[in-house]
C-alpha cells in the first residue's frame, strides 16, 4: 500500500548534515548536471516555493534539504546503501518515489553516486537565488577573471632574484609575499630523468645519461631539451594528455552491441603527428571541429587532417529503441560538454537543463551550440584525395559491372531449373491440402507418410506445408491457399477448387518467374526456390548442372570478375568523423525535455564570449564558423586553457587547479599574471606548444629538486607557490612503457592499428593499446586510467591491495623481471657491476655503496629447499623484479 504523504516525507526527509560541508568543483558539476535537473523535474512540482509543499519538505534550496520533512532522515552521505531516499527510488517496498513513475536505472544510479561524494549541493538557502532564463547579466559577468582580455604583463622585478627568466620573477614574487626561497637545483642525473620523462614518457638511457651528466657547456640542458622535443616519442607521450581530454575510445558502452571503431586509431596517430609536427594550437582546434570544412591543397597531409574529427566522430553514441529523441540529446551532450570543456574550460553543458546556475550561459546558448552539431551528422570520412576517391568509384562500377554478368548468367539458368521445379508445385499442393485434411481425423498424421503415398520429396514437403500455412502478405497467392483449407466433416479427397488452386499457384510462380525482375527481392521465389527455400536451388548446384558451352562462359566471366576485382584500385583510407547535414536551429528543450520545447536558439558562439548580439553562423552546420570563434587568438580561454594544461603536466597542477573548469566553480589561479603571460607567450609564438614547453621547462623554477622545507611546508604544505618540485606519480603508461624499456623489450614502431595489452607478445608502446569503453583493459583500470566516456582533464592517483599484488604476482611484472635479469647478465661482467648498470637503467643515477652492498648480501644468499621448490624465478630475477617494483622507479623526483 502506498500512502501519498508519508512516503513525500520519508523519501525526501532530514539530509545527513554532513552534506554541509564545502563541496568541490566536481562534485558540484556532478550534481549541476545529474541531480538537480531530476529534482526540478521530477520533485518542485510538490516540494517547492510557490507549490503546496507537502511533508513539510522543501527541495528547491539546500536550507530546505538540509532541515527535512516530518519524518527522520532518509539520506546518510557517503552511504547510499543506508539511505532511505535510495530504497524509495528503487520502489523497494511501500516507498516509491517520485509517485507518478520510476526513475530510470541511470538517473536511479547517479543518485547513489551523488550520495556516495557525500551529497554535495552548491545551492544558497534562499529560493530567489535559483535565476530565471534570461535574467543572467552577461556585462556583470565579464568582469570575471577568466572572461578578461589577455593581457601580457610585465614579469615584476624580485630584489635579489636569482634568475632573469620570466617564469621565474613571477614564481619569486608570490614566494617573497609569504616570506619563502626556493629550495636548491636539481642534480642532472634527477633533471634528465624528469625532463625525459615529461616530454617522452620514457626514461633517459645510460647513454643519454652520461652525455648530458658530462656536458660541461652552458647551453647543455638547453640542448638535451632540443633534442627531446625533436624526438618521436615526444608526440607519443603528449598525445596521450590530450586523449584523455578528448575521451578517446575503440568502442560503444551505451549500445546492447558494443560497436567497435575500427578506424579509430587514425585519430590517435593524427593526434601523435600533429604533436611531433608542433602543429600550431589553433590549427589543432580548428581541425578537430571542422576539418571537412576547411582548405585542403589536396596534398597527402592535407587529405590526413581528416582523421582530426574523431574528436567527435569518436564520441558516445546511445541506444535509440526505447527513446531515441532522448538517446540523441545526450549524444548532443556529449559533443558540447567535451567541445566546452575541452577547448574552453566552460561547463555549458550544466545549462542543458536551466540557465548555467554559476556560470553566464543562458540555457539559449547551450543549445545554440548543439544546434550546430544536430546540423552534423557522424560518418566515415575518407582521407584519400578527389583522385583516388574518383578512381576507386570507377573500379568499383567496373567491378559491379563485372559481377553483374555473372548473376545474369546464373539467373538464366537458375530460371530454367525453377521452371522444371514449378511444374511439381501442383502435385505438392495437393499433397500438402491432403496432409491436412488427414490431420482433421489424425492428429499425428505426417508429411513423411503423405510423401511417402505421393512419392514427393518428404523434406520439400514438409517446406512446402510450413510455407503455405504462413501468414505473409507478400505473397497474395497463398490467399487460395487459406480458401481451400479442408474443413471437418468435409470429403478427405481435393475438390475441382482444390486442384484450379493448384495450378492457380503454379501460374502466379511462373508469371512471376517471366516478369525477368530481380527474383532475389520477390520474397514468394526466395521462400520457394531460394538457398533456404522450399526447393533449395544453389548456385554451384546451377553451375554443375550447366550445358558445356554454357559453363565455359560463366568460367570466363568469372574469370574477367576476377581480373577486374583483383585490379581495381583499393578503398582510400577513411576516418570517423562529421559531415554536415541539413542545417537547422533547435528550440530550447524545456528542462532539457525533448518533447517541451521553447524559445529558438539560433546557432551561434556564446554570448558571454561573442558580445551581446553574437552573429548566427550561416555556413552550413556553422561548425567552421565555430572552430574560428574557438580558434581566435582574441578568444581570452583558448590559450590560457590550454597552456594551464602544459604547466600541470610539468607541475603535477595546473595554475588553476581545474583544468576544465575556468568559470565560477573552478579554482582561482595561483598565479594570475603568470598565467597569462603565457598565454600571450602562446599566441605570439604562433600557438607553438614546444615553445611553451622549452620556455617552461628552462626555467629555475622548473629546474628545482624536490627536497623539503620545514618552513616552507608549514606555510605551503600543498606547493601551491612551487618552492619546491612536487614528485608525480609515473602513470600507467609511463609505468609499462618504461619497464619495457629498462628491461629491453620496448617495440618503438609508430602509428598502425590498435593492439591488445593482454597479450603476453604486445611490447609496443601503451599509447596504441586498445582503449574500450565497454570493456578497459585490466592493466589500465588498475592503474587509474580515466573513464573514457567523459572527458577527463587530470588522472586520479589511488594506492590499493591490487597495485601490489600486480607487481609482485602478475605474468607480466614476472617477464619483465626475466628480461631484466638476462639484460643485466649480457651487459656486466660481475654482480657488482650488473647492480650498478641495473640502478642506471632503472632510476637514473649510481648505484651508492650501500645500494650495492645491500644487493650483493641479497644475491649471495641461499634458499632454503621448500623456497627453491616454490620459487618460479631466481634470486637474480627476483631481484630486479624488486627494483622494478620499487617507488624509486614508480615516482619521479
Amino acid at each position: 500500500m502506498k500512502s501519498q504523504g508519508y512516503v513525500a516525507v520519508a523519501f525526501f526527509a532530514l539530509i545527513s548534515s554532513s552534506m554541509a560541508a564545502q563541496p568541490d568543483a566536481k562534485g558540484i558539476e556532478f550534481f549541476e548536471s545529474k541531480i538537480r535537473p531530476v529534482l526540478v523535474d521530477k520533485c518542485y512540482e510538490c516540494h517547492a516555493a510557490g507549490a503546496k509543499v507537502k511533508g513539510g519538505l522543501r527541495l528547491d534550496t539546500r536550507a530546505g534539504m538540509l532541515k527535512g520533512g516530518d519524518n527522520g532522515p532518509a539520506l546518510v552521505a557517503g552511504k547510499p546503501a543506508a539511505s532511505l531516499l535510495i530504497k524509495a527510488i528503487n520502489y523497494d517496498g511501500d516507498l516509491q518515489m517520485p509517485p507518478k513513475g520510476k526513475l530510470s536505472a541511470q538517473v536511479i544510479a547517479d543518485f547513489s553516486t551523488w550520495i556516495e561524494m557525500g551529497a554535495p549541493d552548491p545551492r544558497e538557502d534562499s529560493a530567489s537565488s535559483e535565476r530565471k532564463l534570461g535574467s543572467i547579466e552577461i556585462n556583470e559577468a565579464r568582469r570575471f577573471w577568466s572572461f578578461q582580455p589577455v593581457r601580457k604583463p610585465e614579469p615584476p622585478p624580485v630584489p635579489g632574484d636569482r634568475s632573469t627568466a620570466p617564469i621565474d620573477r613571477f614564481i619569486a614574487a608570490k614566494l617573497a609575499e609569504k616570506g619563502l626561497e626556493p629550495v636548491t637545483a636539481a642534480d642532472k642525473h634527477t633533471l634528465i630523468r624528469r625532463a625525459t620523462f615529461d616530454l617522452l614518457g620514457l626514461p633517459p638511457t645510460p647513454a643519454e645519461i652520461d652525455a648530458f651528466v658530462n656536458d660541461d657547456s652552458a647551453d647543455a640542458y638547453a640542448k638535451l631539451l632540443d633534442r627531446l622535443l625533436a624526438s618521436p616519442q615526444y608526440g607519443e607521450a603528449q598525445a596521450r594528455y590530450w586523449l584523455d581530454v578528448a575521451r578517446y575510445a575503440e568502442d560503444q558502452a551505451h549500445t546492447f552491441a558494443v560497436k567497435p571503431y575500427t578506424n579509430a586509431y587514425r585519430y590517435r596517430d593524427w593526434v601523435i603527428d600533429s604533436f611531433n609536427a608542433d602543429l600550431p594550437y589553433d590549427r589543432f582546434v580548428k581541425l578537430q571541429i571542422a576539418a571537412d570544412l576547411m582548405d585542403n591543397d589536396g596534398s597527402p597531409a592535407s587529405n590526413n587532417q581528416r582523421a582530426a574529427l574523431g574528436f567527435f566522430g569518436l564520441g558516445a553514441q546511445y541506444y535509440k529503441n526505447s527513446d531515441a529523441a532522448k538517446a540523441a540529446a545526450d549524444e548532443l551532450d556529449d559533443r558540447v560538454d567535451t567541445l566546452t570543456r575541452g577547448f574552453l574550460g566552460l561547463t555549458v553543458s550544466c545549462a542543458r537543463c536551466h540557465d548555467h546556475k554559476f556560470d553566464p550561459i543562458p540555457t539559449q546558448d547551450y543549445y545554440s551550440i548543439a544546434g550546430i552539431f544536430w546540423s552534423s551528422k557522424l560518418a566515415d570520412v575518407s582521407m584519400g584525395s578527389k583522385e583516388e576517391q574518383a578512381r576507386y568509384q570507377e573500379g568499383q562500377t567496373k567491378v559491379q559491372a563485372a559481377e553483374k554478368k555473372v548473376k545474369d548468367l546464373l539467373q538464366v539458368e537458375k530460371d530454367k531449373l525453377i521452371g522444371a521445379k514449378i511444374d511439381q508445385l501442383p502435385q505438392y499442393f495437393i499433397a500438402a491440402w491432403k496432409c491436412e485434411a488427414r490431420k482433421l481425423t489424425q492428429a499425428d498424421y505426417s508429411t513423411e507418410t503423405q510423401a511417402k503415398v505421393d512419392k514427393l520429396d518428404s523434406a520439400c514437403l514438409g517446406r512446402f506445408t510450413k510455407l503455405m500455412n504462413r501468414k505473409s502478405p507478400a505473397i497474395p497467392a497463398l490467399d487460395a491457399w487459406r480458401r481451400s483449407l479442408p474443413k471437418a466433416g468435409a470429403p478427405a479427397e481435393p475438390s475441382s477448387e482444390v486442384v484450379k488452386a493448384a495450378r492457380d499457384f503454379a501460374d502466379a510462380v511462373k508469371a512471376t518467374l517471366a516478369k525477368g525482375s530481380d527474383k532475389s527481392k520477390d520474397e514468394m521465389m526466395q521462400s520457394l526456390f531460394g538457398e533456404k527455400g522450399v526447393f533449395p536451388i544453389t548456385d554451384a548446384e546451377v553451375v554443375n548442372k550447366m550445358p558445356s558451352d554454357c559453363k565455359k562462359e560463366y568460367e570466363t566471366r568469372k574469370r574477367e570478375q576476377t581480373e577486374v576485382a583483383k585490379s581495381a584500385p583499393p578503398m582510400p583510407p577513411s576516418a570517423h568523423g562529421l559531415a554536415e547535414a541539413a542545417p537547422v536551429n533547435l528550440n530550447v528543450y524545456i528542462r532539457g525535455n525533448p518533447a517541451k520545447q521553447g524559445e529558438p536558439a539560433p546557432r551561434r558562439f556564446l554570448h558571454i564570449l561573442a558580445g551581446d548580439n553574437p552573429p548566427e553562423f550561416k555556413k552550413g552546420s556553422g561548425r567552421l564558423e565555430l572552430a574560428q570563434a574557438i580558434g581566435d587568438a582574441k578568444n581570452p580561454l583558448t590559450a590560457r586553457v590550454m597552456v594551464n594544461r602544459i604547466w600541470q603536466q610539468h607541475f603535477g597542477r595546473g595554475i588553476v587547479g581545474t583544468p576544465s573548469n575556468f568559470g565560477a566553480l573552478g579554482e582561482r589561479p595561483t598565479h594570475p599574471e603568470l598565467l597569462d603571460y603565457l598565454a600571450a607567450r602562446f599566441v605570439e609564438s604562433d600557438w607553438s606548444i614546444k615553445q611553451i614547453h622549452r620556455e617552461i621547462m628552462l626555467s629555475s623554477t622548473y629546474r628545482q629538486s624536490s627536497e623539503r622545507n620545514p618552513q616552507a611546508m608549514q606555510v605551503d604544505p600543498d606547493n601551491r607557490l612551487l618552492w619546491r618540485m612536487s614528485r608525480q606519480r609515473l602513470k600507467v603508461e609511463e609505468f609499462r612503457d618504461a619497464l619495457l624499456a629498462v628491461c629491453g623489450n620496448l617495440d618503438r614502431t609508430m602509428g598502425g592499428s590498435t593492439t591488445n595489452l593482454d597479450s603476453a607478445s604486445n611490447v609496443r608502446r601503451t599509447v596504441y593499446a586498445k582503449i574500450s569503453r565497454h570493456d578497459l583493459n585490466g592493466l589500465l583500470r588498475l592503474f587509474d586510467f580515466p573513464d573514457a566516456n567523459i572527458t577527463s582533464d587530470r588522472r586520479s592517483e589511488t594506492t590499493v591491495p591490487q597495485q601490489q599484488l600486480f607487481v609482485l604476482n602478475s605474468a607480466f611484472m614476472a617477464n619483465q623481471a626475466k628480461a631484466f635479469a638476462a639484460r643485466l647478465k649480457n651487459e656486466a661482467n660481475d654482480d657488482g657491476a650488473r647492480i650498478r648498470r641495473a640502478f642506471v637503467l632503472a632510476f637514473g643515477r649510481a648505484a651508492t655503496d650501500d645500494d650495492v652492498e645491500t644487493g650483493l648480501r641479497y644475491l649471495q644468499g641461499k634458499d632454503s629447499a621448500k623456497d627453491a621448490a616454490a620459487n618460479k624465478l631466481t634470486r637474480w630475477e627476483r631481484y630486479a623484479q624488486a627494483l622494478l617494483a620499487s617507488n624509486e622507479f614508480l615516482y619521479i623526483d
